[in-house]
């Protein structure tokens, strides 16, 4: 760790939360505790069919809480959804949201939000601090080990007019309170389990390797790569496990704890990309494209990544810098076969084609900036053809 980082002005936000089985009981007291009389339940029919939202719903009645329900949540959350979203808000007169389930419910729950307050389309907000007006209260109860948008400062939007994501980077979008309930990942199936943790493992490595990062963010960021890379071939291989996916989750908010301040990098601004245009499943892309940017960022902060391979496990006592870079993408491309996300690119749709369309939306993406090494366009379709 770097001290001289600690020098320099740094912010941390986080929100309150709650992290233990049962939490997601809490809504009720938490939306009385806000003074609301009435909320937006937000999430996707997915979760609806779980289970999980009658448990949310169950807490509401207990404290007399009245609510709509809005499920018009697609994967990668579309800019038309929130609009949507928005105006279910102000037609029913709530006066706060409660966002349940993955990272697309409760992005767009962040976005309605914004809209609601703000009264303007969610996609003038895009960029850093361009929220003017603080959001109503917000609980998030997460569903998936993986976003971390519950406790997080981001809210990523697709906008359908362009094929882009949009991100949006604010302290107003950090929810008031997560309740983070390791029971709700019980429902997920093999191939979002393994999409989720290894978003989370991403977001802990961009943190860590950051140009934004600091010592406290390097905390949560070694923590979370420490727990994920421990525990995602685990769960994979029983689901069931209810200890394992409570590490899962540990890791994932750590890994929230440490990106929403520290910003993240490549791998995010090009995944955001790829999400965008094909509406690909975001960790798959991220899963994909890991290594490959490894390998490009590699020599601007080697000490960084010798941290991380070292936090996954790898012994690399003695090793020259160069070897460290070979055992650490090794053993990326190794978890990917274990998870089963071994496609590539091309497998996903793209082709030499798309690829220069795809690398001027990713040098455009605010995440770009905290990448360790200063990319240019060609650099960028050079990552992208090494994933093909």
């Amino acid at each position: 760790m770097r001290f001289e980082y600690g020098l320099d002005l740094r912010k941390f936000v986080a929100p309150e939360f709650i992290f233990g089985v049962g939490a997601r009981r809490l809504a009720g007291q938490y939306a009385k505790n806000f003074g609301a009389s009435r909320v937006l339940v937000v999430t996707d029919e997915g979760v609806l069919q779980t289970g999980i939202v009658d448990d949310i719903i169950d807490s509401l009645n207990k404290f007399g809480i009245q609510y709509s329900v809005f499920s018009n949540v697609s994967i990668n959350p579309k800019a038309h959804e929130v609009m949507e979203g928005a105006s279910t808000y102000k037609n029913e007169s709530c006066h706060a949201i409660i966002a349940i389930g993955g990272g697309s419910p409760m992005d767009c729950a962040k976005g309605i939000g914004i809209v609601a307050s703000n009264q303007r389309h969610i996609l003038d907000f895009e960029g850093v601090d361009n929220v003017q007006t603080p959001i109503p209260p917000l609980v998030c109860i997460p569903t998936t080990s993986g976003s971390s948008a519950d406790v997080s400062q981001f809210a990523i939007i697709t906008d359908t007019d362009n094929l882009v994501k949009i991100a949006i980077v604010s302290k107003t979008v950090v929810p008031d309170v997560a309740l983070i309930d390791p029971e709700t990942l019980l429902t997920m199936s093999p191939h979002l389990t393994a999409c989720t943790c290894i978003d989370a493992l991403c977001h802990a490595i961009e943190a860590y390797v950051s140009n934004a990062s600091s010592p406290v963010t390097d905390l949560h960021a070694l923590e979370a790569i420490r727990y994920l890379s421990q525990s995602i071939p685990l769960v994979m291989k029983d689901p069931n496990d209810i200890e394992v996916r409570a590490k899962t989750m540990y890791g994932s908010l750590q890994a929230g704890m440490a990106f929403s301040n520290a910003i993240l990098g490549a791998v995010h601004a090009m995944a955001h990309s790829l999400g965008g245009y094909l509406n690909l499943p975001h960790g798959e892309c991220n899963a994909i494209l890991l290594q490959h940017v490894i390998d490009y960022n590699f020599d601007a902060v080697p000490e960084r990544y010798a941290d991380i391979a070292h936090a996954m496990g790898i012994n690399i006592s003695n090793m020259e810098m160069d070897e460290i870079k070979d055992k650490l993408i090794a053993c990326i491309a190794n978890l990917r076969l274990v998870i089963g996300l071994n496609r590539n690119l091309a497998e996903l749709g793209v082709n030499q084609e798309t690829i220069k369309f795809l690398a001027q939306n990713a040098l455009s993406d605010p995440c770009m900036q905290t990448n360790p090494k200063q990319a240019s366009l060609t650099d960028i379709e050079g990552i992208y053809e090494k994933a093909l």
